[in-house]
């Protein structure tokens, strides 16, 4: 990325006890106000703060679209072809982290997404102004959804438009297990592994039962093949063997008559005859004699002569074998009828089970290979009685443990959703909002037939992976008022206040590392402003936390103070962003207060605030 401002004021140790994730070198380029700005946060409590227009709505909609937001070409500067948002996630290690973050880690290098030298992820968002959108996380292009589920995971942005955090029912369930603490976290975990166990055997059970006659008659088929294979008896290489056989039996007087020719014209006929043609063994001697008679004169006919004694040796036993070859021939026709009545069997065997894997040819080692794995397939097919009455015990007792857990798990959350309501109540009083009340309510729904489902008080409720519970968080904003759902019953800046009270209880437990707060103190003054500011420097102990107010009592709890600054040029507005020194501070205050920066009355009262500010956190 390129160069950005870098914060001047250091951080103090009890301000900043546990920080995660770290959201840094924010730049903006062509949003709205903003032609180019860029922010580098401090790990604790960053203000941002400015005269009205000046932009400062402008940094958080920047992050919003960082982290995934629906883009608006409307807001793409005018005269600018794209807006650009970029910033860097600073990530521990995996093995610092936790399971969360080592998750996280997983699905960056199933991305392809590359982490810097440091360790950290180089994250932005680009906004055509004809509309189009483009994301990219550590150097690959990636879905504007993966963005989304980053921040999620990572950074809560709380604005006017922009409240996404805890109002999701299955994040406000989240929430609360994790206020719940260790042991209904624990009961969660069970309940999973529970529900998925249950669901495996279910759907075994369900497929059993759909697919019963199929398996029937699968086994019987396989049975009667068997059967019919055993009757038979085939052996290995038999129908091999039987062709053979078959050809010998039905060309026996051929046979002996082409190996007595054969036999003949090697050694000569016995019984003499009108053909005096020398026979093989003659001809051969004829050529040993010749051979022999001359060796003595050159040494090289000495091997062909012994070849010609191997020669006449091969012809003897050749001789004596075709001699003796029709004495194994047998013309039986009970034989042969016999070998033909099996081929035929055999062929029926062949035919039926005989097909190659390879379909190009037929042969009783098929048939065997089809046997051997009809045998196996037979065993599994198991259609007793008493496997599929194990199974649905087995079913039910899983449902059964489920049951009580998921029972167990309502009732924890219905204790927490108790305390956890009176403590996001007791921060309202301090927050300008003393006669709201907030509830986490839990709610079922009933099980259709086809529904996954399990007995919660005489009722089939829907179960899923997370139980039985629907959470939503309710707010009664003053007495007399119907509690309504909190996207419904507040406004924009009673849900931003709302949200602080549901961080500030949530802190160190569920929240992700950085928090952006946009309008915050809306509707807020005086005393509920200091507490606003108290609560925001409580939460900065232990996440990285962004506020964009105009209230000084909130300002002057921050770590570290950024002011946008507005230029006019004619008819072209621009913005950018500027770290106050300690030195300035009290001026940006004293112009917050009266708008008299430059009062002495004025800057009197916002040094004042700021020692007030650092006595309430050190204290």
């Amino acid at each position: 990325m390129e160069a950005t401002i870098k914060m001047s004021l250091p951080l103090k140790p009890l301000e900043v006890v546990n920080v995660g994730v770290v959201l840094s070198e924010i730049r903006i380029q062509g949003l709205g106000v903003i032609a180019d700005a860029a922010l580098d946060p401090c790990e604790g409590f960053t203000v941002i703060t400015g005269e009205t227009g000046a932009g400062k709505t402008m940094v958080v909609a920047g992050l919003g679209l960082l982290l995934g937001g629906k883009p608006d070409a409307a807001r793409v500067r005018s005269g600018s072809d794209r807006a650009l948002v970029e910033g860097r996630l600073q990530l521990p290690a995996a093995a610092d982290g936790g399971a969360a973050l080592a998750d996280l880690h997983q699905q960056l290098d199933l991305l392809g997404a590359e982490l810097d030298d440091d360790g950290s992820l180089i994250i932005s968002r680009t906004v055509h102004a004809e509309g189009r959108s483009r994301a990219h996380a550590g150097g690959r292009s990636v879905p504007a959804s993966t963005l989304a589920e980053l921040g999620e995971q990572l950074v809560t942005v709380h604005g006017q438009a922009q409240q996404l955090h805890l109002l999701r029912p299955a994040q406000q369930r989240a929430a609360l297990d994790a206020y719940a603490g260790a042991d209904v976290i624990a009961l969660r975990n069970e309940h999973r592994q529970q529900y998925s166990q249950w669901r495996v055997l279910a759907a075994e059970l369900d497929d059993w039962t759909i697919h019963a006659r199929q398996r029937v008659e699968q086994a019987e088929q396989l049975a009667r093949g068997l059967a019919e294979i055993d009757a038979v008896e085939p052996q290995p290489d038999e129908d091999l063997e039987l062709r053979d056989e078959s050809g010998r039996l039905e060309h026996a007087e051929a046979l002996r008559m082409a190996t007595l020719r054969a036999h003949h014209a090697l050694v000569g006929d016995p019984a003499g005859g009108s053909d005096d043609k020398p026979d093989g063994a003659a001809l051969l001697g004829a050529v040993r004699t010749q051979l022999h008679s001359v060796t003595q004169f050159d040494s090289a006919l000495t091997g062909y002569a012994q070849r010609a004694d191997e020669l006449a040796a091969l012809v003897a036993d050749l001789a004596a074998e075709l001699a003796s070859y029709p004495e194994s021939l047998d013309a039986d026709p009970a034989r042969l009828a016999a070998v033909h009545e099996r081929r035929a069997a055999l062929g029926r065997l062949i035919r039926s089970y005989g097909q190659s894997d390879d379909g190009d040819s037929n042969s009783i080692a098929a048939v065997l290979a089809w046997a051997a794995d009809a045998r196996v397939q037979l065993e599994k097919l198991d259609t007793s009685e008493s496997a599929l009455a194990e199974l649905r015990i087995r079913c039910d007792t899983a449902h059964a443990a489920l049951t009580k857990t998921a029972t167990s798990l309502s009732a924890a959350r219905e204790q927490a959703a108790q305390r956890f309501g009176e403590e996001v109540t007791a921060e309202l009083v301090g927050l300008a909002m003393p006669h709201a009340q907030v509830s986490a309510q839990l709610s079922q729904r009933d099980a259709s037939h086809e529904q996954p489902g399990v007995l919660l008080d005489d009722r089939r409720v829907i179960v899923g992976t997370d139980g039985v519970d629907e959470v939503e968080l309710l707010l009664t904003p003053h007495v007399g008022a119907p509690a309504l759902p909190l996207h419904r019953g507040a406004s924009g800046g009673e849900l931003s206040r709302v949200m602080l009270a549901v961080e500030v209880v949530l802190a160190g437990v569920s929240s992700p590392g950085a928090m952006v707060f946009d309008e915050v103190d809306a509707g807020v003054g005086g005393k509920a402003a200091v507490e606003v500011g108290r609560r925001l420097a409580r939460l900065a102990r232990s996440h990285q936390v962004l506020v964009v107010t105009h209230l000084p009592q909130v300002a002057a709890f921050a770590d570290q103070h950024v002011v946008v600054v507005k230029d006019a040029d004619g008819s072209v507005t621009t913005s950018g962003l500027r770290v106050l020194s300690d030195a300035e501070r009290p001026k940006e205050l004293a112009r917050m207060l009266a708008g008299l920066e430059d009062s002495e009355a004025g800057i009197a009262h916002a040094e004042e605030l700021l020692q007030m500010a650092s006595s309430a956190k050190s204290g």
